[in-house]
């Protein structure tokens, strides 16, 4: 079977040095290690082409969904059977691959297998069960399977591009992450393609890998100034989702309203106070959610 793992980088040349190694280290040997490099300016290029059992594509940074719009290509055109997507921030354990075989040959039916992530031995999960596509009043994501803390390989419906592993077949079904959205919510949009296709999408917990932890020892202004340009993305493309798939008007606008309301409530408390927001952010949360609703999408 060729199984190619596609890990997109960008500025993180020594998380993407461990990584890599965790992907050389598996129990179950990988076909081919394919690198997205989004155009990075770290060094990363030199590393990489020091290494000699590596597949480089360098582009320039596109984002998150570009990497993996062009990552899942390439592997796609070089006819991987099976492909391992992740970020250059996870380090799957030795057994990862071996056990979302194993999982993979007890549930013939799953199209794609979610590994379990630990961030300083404490588990990390965004994967649920359901969507909520008619309450405007509730999440998008419905029935997270956090709270069950599954010990059993669990059905769910969606998980984040932090190692999924999935058949060739899903690609021919539904093709390629949407490379507009740049980063957040390309993940749930790819997963809801694959729901909405019925294909089936299975949660591994015996399948681990370990997430870096950032910010953890910044202020809360500090971590708010750090990821506020990532938030304009977020409140656009959760405006994009619930406009494109909402079953109704006030999914697919007020859901949205009421989400870039709390990120705008909280740049008026904090921008007087100078921390981490300021008054020019107001109208970049309004634009967001105005080119969300719009369908409005790329590189901001």
């Amino acid at each position: 079977m060729k199984i190619i793992a596609v890990v997109v980088t960008y500025n993180r040349c020594a998380l993407l040095q461990r990584t890599v190694n965790c992907l050389r280290n598996q129990s179950v040997p990988l076909s081919e290690i394919l690198v997205v490099n989004n155009g990075a300016t770290d060094g990363t290029g030199d590393w990489l082409a020091a290494q000699t059992d590596l597949r480089v594509v360098t582009q320039e940074n596109v984002g998150g969904s570009g990497g993996f719009h062009r990552g899942i290509d390439e592997a796609y055109r070089l006819g991987a059977e099976r492909i391992w997507c992740m970020d250059d921030d996870v380090f799957p354990r030795p057994d990862c691959l071996e056990r979302l075989l194993a999982a993979e040959a007890s549930h013939p039916d799953a199209a794609l297998l979610a590994p379990r992530r630990l961030q300083e031995g404490r588990i990390v999960c965004h994967d649920f069960t359901r969507y909520n596509l008619s309450n405007p009043f509730a999440s998008m994501y419905a029935g997270r399977i956090a709270p069950l803390c599954p010990s059993v390989p669990t059905y769910v419906v969606g998980t984040a591009f932090e190692g999924p592993f999935f058949r060739r077949e899903l690609v021919e079904r539904i093709g390629l992450p949407n490379k507009e959205l740049f980063i957040f919510c390309d993940d749930t949009d790819y997963c809801l393609r694959a729901h909405l296709a019925g294909l089936k999408m299975l949660y591994v917990p015996s399948a681990l890998m370990d997430k870096e932890k950032f910010f953890d020892r910044d202020t809360w202004a500090e971590r708010e100034r750090k990821k506020k340009w990532k938030r304009f993305y977020q409140v656009r493309n959760s405006a994009y989702l619930n406009h494109h798939y909402g079953r109704n008007a006030f999914v697919r606008h007020l859901r949205s309203f009421i989400g870039v309301a709390g990120y705008v409530l909280t740049a008026l408390v904090a921008a007087p106070l100078g921390k981490g927001w300021n008054w020019s952010d107001i109208p970049r949360l309004w634009k967001a959610y105005r080119d969300g609703v719009h369908e409005r999408l790329g590189k901001m």
